[in-house]
């Protein structure tokens, strides 16, 4: 029976018609339009879905919409200010840490909600925290020192070199 679902997604208000069943990944792409989080496996295996509920990140793709009835969602798009990628993307983007970046958008999602929780953390807590989040490209070194700048952590200019 389709349901009436009210979500706020990235600061906007939103209600979306769905079974309430439906997986919340299927929402986000389909009813609102968000690329963001991506359809990896459907298994909450691979982490490409990744999205922040109420702060924690989550797996979108075996949430049901229903468990998001009346929380606060962050997608990929709800990071960047001002049109402007935020410290934690820019620092994606100075160390280059995309190669196909399918998991890219799990990736920042799972690190934002761990460096909100965690502000300095080591690296081993790093990859601890991004451990549900899988790379088939292998760049895992680079995504790691992407958080770590993101956190103060690594000296500017410490990018991968081309």
């Amino acid at each position: 029976m389709v349901q009436a679902v009210k979500i706020n997604v990235n600061g906007a208000d939103h209600e979306v018609r769905a079974e309430p069943d439906s997986m919340l990944l299927y929402a986000l792409r389909d009813n609102l339009g968000l690329h963001g989080p991506k359809f990896g496996c459907g298994l909450s295996e691979c982490g490409a879905c990744t999205v922040i509920l109420d702060g924690v990140a989550v797996h979108s793709c075996v949430t049901p919409l229903a468990a998001a009835h009346g929380q606060k969602i962050v997608t990929l798009e709800g990071l960047s200010v001002d049109g402007k990628p935020n410290p934690l993307q820019a620092a994606f983007i100075e160390e280059q840490a995309a190669q196909c970046g399918y998991c890219i958008n799990g990736m920042i999602m799972t690190a934002q909600a761990f460096l909100d929780h965690h502000p300095k953390p080591n690296r081993d807590e790093i990859k601890q925290a991004l451990n549900n989040n899988l790379c088939r490209c292998g760049t895992h070194m680079r995504i790691v020192r992407a958080v770590e700048r993101a956190a103060g952590m690594a000296p500017a200019g410490a990018g991968a070199k081309p």
